[in-house]
């Protein structure tokens, strides 16, 4: 009924907007009656108004939204009306013959707002335009039909604890503000009190309790509602959630949770071990917990020390100076924590540390011996007699003073034995003398052991300094072998020769040299007090001599005892160039004139002439060679010669043939019924083997045996197969050749070699070959 009420009032608000202006009784009864509207004014021109349609309207369509008329229009049927512009024929459609304009579907407001519409009136038969064509507005009025929304919700929102202003969160209305109430917004919580609270009209969300604590409660979950039309019943809502969490501030101090720690460490643990640990508690979160430990009492300062882990929330006691059992048991002292970052916006919450008592208990542990001292220095003289007291050391067990300790020496400190230490008393005594210039400084290692505990044991460094004696007699610091040219002048400088002294300074400071000649001396020993002395030269010297002049120098130390030495020094008469150079040291070579001497050349002479010689003997015995291997070609000679070149080991060698058989081939005889004949050996079965040419030594055999054969047997044809073996089985070739001699089937003594010239015209080549002719060496 209501939205009825509003389309009659727009409609008879549109109806004013005729083209004259009557009260509306009369212009309705005009227009009931049929007759034309009574002019007010003469000019004619179109009135109009801006019409209105209510959105979302659901009743019948289509609905008059108001009507055009023009003055000209004398209803007669002449008068066309027509329109155009945004959804004209499709939302708004107008009667020709009326004006009236009809919307034909439901608009939305928030989708367009308004209309613009151009109208006009033109004759019916001819399209003429009857006035100007006139533009109008058409207005969709605005309806309560869209609900509040939150654009950018949910809403997240993270502030410091103890704070006020949360977030603000803000709705959107789509429905027009500058009509009714329909945009008008009001914020409420739906869910969240009693912790939060919001504006109504800014939506700015606050904390209702004062001081929320992030550690009571950290995440908060507020529903925010937004209500139209002023927050009146029948406005539409939207609502959003606001989720709240809470960051930390530094407003809790540490706390201990305990007043008292107690802990216990051995006594041998050392400096930095790990007493316990202590933890300050405070509900705070990262930067905001962070600890710093220190110690309250003096007393624990100086042997404990405390520091923050690398987490920063625990504290560690460690150990700072060693412990003992026996000098003290037990520690007590304070340890405080406090907060690393302070706000002092919170400072009024009360003091920010903590204090709790600690109380450290040490425990008794074996221990091994302690010397009186961490290091020890003896020294004792040199040259010493074994035996002689160098020092002592001592140690003490802390567990129990009375109980005995052994002592050693460990060996690998003392590897000469030059020490001895005694094992009940610590006494060091010296087993060798010892020798300063060899040795100046020993370095012992000295074991104490617990006799009723092997495992307890420490040691300690022992330095021995060997002091020096005067025990060196002083000597030159190097041999000196110099020389001085004949021409030299009385006064002249020789040499400089420099003394050595091996004892140490202080025996030794001073060496001095002189001559034990005296006046009667070839040269002059001058001392240069420095530990050097001049050789000089006195008178000018004789014509050169063949030996070289030695010069004794005495050298003579000033320590207790005194020592004293004699050196010489060798000094040769040379001849010498003009700028001072050695020519010649010896009269022989002054002499003879410079290159070599007779005697070499002659030398070099005697040797190249062998030389030449060896090579010419050399060709002619190659020549005479193959002139005698062809002779025995051309001759038919029916021997079977085999030679065999086996190398391998000598006399050694018992693979290559029958040794057995070869020991001794002279002294094997003929069986008694049987002739003579020929004691041929034959090899073992060899692998084939190069051969290689025969040597002389294997020639001179061959013919030694075929010789001795043909003595033996005079039946048998000197042209029969021989075998040879190189027998070497007496020690040399000569004395195979010897033992092939007469005299040697009996078994007894070799006789000498016969002389190859006598056996015969056919071994004449030969013998020239290998024999009497052969050449005597160079």
């Amino acid at each position: 009924m209501w939205v009825f009420l509003r389309l009659l009032l727009a409609w008879l608000g549109s109806w004013g907007c005729t083209g004259r202006l009557v009260a509306p009784a009369q212009a309705w009864a005009g227009i009931r009656e049929g007759q034309g509207p009574t002019l007010l004014r003469a000019r004619r021109s179109w009135v109009w108004n801006q019409f209105f349609v209510i959105e979302e309207y659901a009743g019948p369509e289509p609905v008059l939204i108001g009507r055009l008329h023009s003055d000209v229009d004398r209803g007669e049927g002449r008068t066309k009306y027509l329109l155009t512009g945004e959804g004209a024929g499709t939302v708004f459609v107008i009667d020709e013959a009326t004006g009236n304009i009809h919307v034909t579907k439901s608009l939305d407001r928030e989708e367009k707002a308004q209309y613009v519409l151009l109208a006009q009136a033109v004759d019916r038969a001819s399209n003429r335009p009857l006035e100007p064509p006139s533009e109008f507005i058409i207005k969709v009025q605005d309806i309560n039909d869209n609900p509040p929304v939150f654009p950018l919700g949910p809403y997240h929102a993270t502030v410091p604890e103890m704070s006020n202003v949360v977030i603000q969160v803000t709705a959107q209305d789509a429905d027009d503000p500058s009509y009714g109430n329909s945009a008008k917004l009001v914020y409420t919580v739906l869910d969240g009190l009693p912790f939060f609270s919001v504006d109504p009209q800014t939506g700015v969300v606050r904390t209702a309790i004062p001081n929320m604590d992030r550690e009571t409660q950290e995440v908060f979950l507020v529903v925010i509602q937004a209500k139209d039309m002023g927050g009146h019943m029948g406005g539409l809502s939207g609502s959003t959630t606001v989720t709240v969490t809470l960051s930390d501030v530094n407003d809790n101090p540490p706390k201990f949770p305990q007043s008292l720690y107690q802990f216990s460490v051995v006594e041998t643990a050392g400096p930095g071990a790990l007493v316990g640990r202590l933890r300050a508690q405070d509900p705070d979160l990262g930067d905001n917990a962070l600890m710093a430990y220190s110690i309250l009492d003096g007393e624990g300062a100086e042997t404990f020390s405390i520091s923050t882990d690398a987490q920063g929330r625990d504290g560690l006691l460690t150990i700072r100076k060693p412990l003992d059992f026996e000098s003290r048991r037990s520690y007590a002292f304070r340890v405080e924590a406090t907060n690393t970052l302070i706000d002092p916006a919170y400072l009024r919450r009360g003091p920010f540390k903590d204090v709790a008592s600690v109380r450290v208990a040490v425990q008794d542990a074996p221990e091994p011996p302690v010397f009186t001292h961490s290091t020890y220095h003896l020294a004792v003289p040199e040259n010493s007699a074994p035996g002689t007291l160098v020092g002592h050391v001592s140690a003490m067990d802390l567990d129990s003073p009375a109980s005995p300790i052994r002592y050693s020496i460990l060996p690998h400190s003392d590897p000469e034995r030059c020490f001895s230490i005694e094992p009940q008393d610590g006494t060091i005594r010296t087993s060798v003398p010892l020798d300063r210039e060899a040795r100046a400084w020993h370095n012992l290692t000295v074991l104490a052991t617990e006799l009723d505990s092997s495992a307890q044991a420490s040691r300690v460094q022992v330095t021995i300094q060997t002091l020096d004696e005067n025990d060196n007699a002083p000597q030159l610091a190097e041999p000196y072998d110099t020389f001085v040219c004949d021409t030299a002048v009385p006064g002249q400088l020789v040499q400089v020769v420099r003394a050595l002294d091996r004892d140490e300074v202080g025996n030794s400071s001073y060496v001095s040299l002189s001559s034990p000649l005296g006046p009667d001396a070839n040269f002059t020993v001058r001392d240069n007090r420095d530990g050097s002395a001049s050789l000089l030269l006195p008178h000018r010297l004789a014509l050169p001599r063949r030996e070289p002049y030695l010069v004794p120098i005495e050298l003579r130390d000033w320590g207790q005892p005194a020592l004293s030495s004699t050196a010489t020094v060798t000094v040769s008469i040379c001849r010498c160039k003009p700028d001072g150079s050695v020519a010649s040291c010896r009269p022989e070579a002054q002499l003879s004139p410079a290159g070599l001497s007779t005697g070499a050349l002659l030398a070099i002479l005697a040797c190249v002439g062998t030389l030449l010689a060896l090579v010419v003997l050399f060709v002619a015995l190659r020549r005479q060679k193959q002139e005698a291997l062809m002779v025995l070609e051309e001759e038919d000679v029916r021997e079977n010669i085999i030679t065999y070149d086996d190398e391998g080991g000598g006399e050694e060698d018992t693979e290559a043939f029958d040794i057995t058989a070869l020991q001794n081939p002279d002294g094997a005889a003929p069986p008694a019924s049987a002739p003579a004949a020929r004691r041929d050996v034959l090899p073992r079965a060899q692998p084939p083997r190069q051969p290689r040419p025969p040597g002389p030594a294997d020639v001179a055999q061959l013919l030694a045996l075929r010789l001795r054969e043909a003595d033996e047997d005079p039946g048998v044809p000197p042209y029969d197969s021989v075998q040879v073996y190189g027998y070497e089985g007496r020690g040399s070739s000569c004395g195979s050749l010897s033992s092939l001699g007469s005299g040697s089937e009996a078994g007894g003594p070799p006789g000498p070699l016969e002389p190859l010239d006598d056996w015969g015209p056919l071994f004449r080549t030969l013998a020239e070959l290998y024999g009497a002719k052969e050449p005597p060496a160079p």
